[in-house]
């Protein structure tokens, strides 16, 4: 029985959906002013590998991915470059749907930018002010904390904390309460903005999220993800919207959190300036791929040059091993249910994969095509796909001496290596994870 660890109860708890069969599913998308970074990709990838087994346990899964195209980090990134604000958020809608493409995220059924529901935002900020929920002030129409008492229940805290996603704080004297956040953002001259008999503005963070869940999923739905830093105050914020409107808890049945992906110990983010964006890696996208998975969803995982070349080295042998397998149209039953066994225990991917290196090891040939096809499909690895190009096993060979040599600073045996790859078609490029060969 497939169990998730969830945020709101803090156990493990059987996955049951509200509808027999059927799962809606919402992770927090990008805010489109900059280049993605790996970080991000942890989250996106982890949640991809969560719907494909969704989808491999039979569930009709409804995967929705908010994108966030109007906000204040556009809004400035557009007056640097002094461009108008749809010139960057379209520019980088375009940058992270190539990203996801790389990293073969397939499982998203729909991209929901929050201006397309403007509409919906705006009819959830009036039955707010309705229900006496939220209340006006200079800049905008703000949250009244006060009046949730279970503010903080799945965070297990009210006040912010370091690694908190602090960006949006909307900050302002006149606030009732310190953490009041703001749903409905007057107009100010030269920013986008909406024609409401609310105020002419554009939305706050928080309301684009659960407007766009209630359009497409109604007032209570399966399961919400995102990162460990969006549970507060961002997902906080969500309950307290969605329940204060609805009056039905809880608004979201298991809060799902991946951890973070550390750099020399600290988290990756943009304003540590300590990031690595999913482009730099494009070409390595598939062996980024196999070190996330490598690793549970919820731990902090720790990237270093070392990590990333045990993966390298890890994929290439296991693309190496299936390449040779012959499709036999038999499936090994045993190895396939302790994969489903792991898979189960809140989504353990090191576990499942420690699996499938254990059926490729068995002595017995019988069924390992079908069964590593079965596995794939969950993964999302490419196992079984013939790459383009593929590189000879010398050449490869050749550049891991020539990697060793760079290590033990033997420059000169590196430069002869260097010159043996080259005369065989290949070029290979130093980067700050390792390197990359690639075809002249």
């Amino acid at each position: 029985m497939l169990k998730f660890y969830n945020t709101l109860t803090r156990k493990k708890e059987a996955f049951k959906p509200m509808k027999k069969g059927k799962v809606n599913m919402f992770v927090c998308g990008p805010t489109l002013h900059d280049y993605p970074h790996l970080g991000n990709g942890r989250t996106f990838v982890s949640f991809d590998v969560i719907a494909r087994y969704l989808k491999w346990k039979r569930y009709k899964l409804f995967y929705l991915q908010n994108l966030t195209d109007i906000d204040d980090k556009i809004i400035n990134k557009a007056r640097e470059n002094q461009v108008e604000w749809k010139e960057i958020k379209e520019k980088y809608e375009k940058i992270y749907l190539q990203d996801m493409k790389k990293l073969n995220i397939t499982s998203v059924k729909k991209y929901a930018r929050a201006t397309d529901y403007i509409k919906e935002i705006i009819s959830q900020v009036k039955r707010l002010i309705k229900k006496k929920y939220v209340y006006k002030i200079s800049d905008g129409w703000y949250f009244d904390l006060s009046k949730d008492k279970d503010y903080g229940k799945l965070s297990g805290r009210t006040e912010l904390k370091s690694g908190d996603s602090v960006s949006r704080i909307d900050e302002n004297k006149e606030k009732k309460n310190k953490g009041d956040f703001c749903v409905w953002k007057f107009s100010k001259l030269g920013e986008p903005m909406w024609k409401s008999d609310i105020g002419d503005g554009r939305p706050g963070w928080h309301i684009e999220d659960t407007a766009i869940t209630e359009k497409e999923f109604g007032e209570r739905y399966d399961i919400h993800g995102g990162g460990i830093d969006l549970m507060f105050p961002h997902h906080e914020a969500e309950i307290s919207q969605m329940e204060s409107l609805s009056g039905k808890k809880p608004f979201v049945r298991y809060w799902l959190h991946t951890g973070f992906l550390n750099i020399n110990e600290e988290k990756m983010s943009k304003s540590l300036g300590n990031f690595i964006t999913i482009k730099d890696v494009h070409e390595e996208a598939m062996i980024v791929r196999y070190f996330l998975i490598s690793n549970h969803y919820r731990n902090t995982i720790n990237f270093s040059n070392q990590k990333m070349e045990d993966a390298r080295n890890s994929y290439e042998r296991l693309k190496n091993i299936v390449s040779e397998l012959k499709d036999d149209k038999k499936i090994n039953k045993k190895y396939l249910q302790e994969f489903e066994t792991a898979m189960d225990n809140d989504i353990n991917t090191p576990e499942a994969l420690q699996v499938l290196w254990k059926l490729l090891r068995d002595g017995n040939e019988e069924g390992k095509f079908i069964t590593v096809k079965k596995m794939d499909e969950v993964f999302g690895l490419n196992l079984l796909k013939k790459e383009k190009n593929t590189i000879p096993k010398e050449v490869k060979k050749l550049a891991k001496e020539r990697g060793n040599a760079r290590k033990n600073k033997n420059w000169k045996k590196a430069d002869e290596m260097r010159e043996k790859i080259n005369k065989l078609g290949y070029i290979i490029e130093d980067k700050e994870r390792g390197y990359v060969l690639r075809k002249k």
